[in-house]
């Protein structure tokens, strides 16, 4: 799959976002390396600590399916009823989640203003992730 028709399936994605404080919608679609695509939209809670990014409630539908191979994802994002202007970025937290399935090179697609594309790499946004190779216990 293309990055642009990726990203177009992320842009279509926002449709299905909840945003009652923020009304700034996101959507992502998450390609796996056999194909299939998982789409996600952000859900916002009163309790902010509470909400769901996109790029977290797609990468969760995905691995409650039983994928844990992933190719891309595109990211679309802006408020209520606009197209995407600019690229958004995944938050922090969507960073570190993603790289718990996803190595420095995985490919992040962010809309770009008019019909544009922005490929950004996992290891541009996190540098030095936390992992897994960090919490192993010497037994000696």
């Amino acid at each position: 799959m293309e990055p642009k028709e990726l990203l177009e399936a992320a842009k279509r994605a926002r449709s299905n976002a909840y945003t009652p404080y923020s009304n700034f919608r996101v959507g992502a679609a998450l390609l796996t390396t056999d194909g299939r695509v998982f789409l996600g939209a952000n859900i916002e809670n009163s309790s902010y600590g509470a909400t769901i990014c996109a790029e977290r409630s797609a990468f969760a539908g995905a691995v409650s399916s039983g994928a844990r191979s992933f190719e891309a994802i595109a990211i679309a994002g802006a408020p209520g009823g606009q197209e995407p202007d600019a690229p958004c970025p995944p938050c922090g937290i969507c960073r570190q989640f993603i790289s718990e399935f996803c190595g420095p090179e995985f490919p992040i697609y962010l809309a770009d203003g008019q019909d544009g594309v922005q490929r950004r790499c996992l290891g541009e946004l996190l540098a030095d992730a936390f992992g897994s190779d960090r919490m192993r216990v010497n037994h000696t």
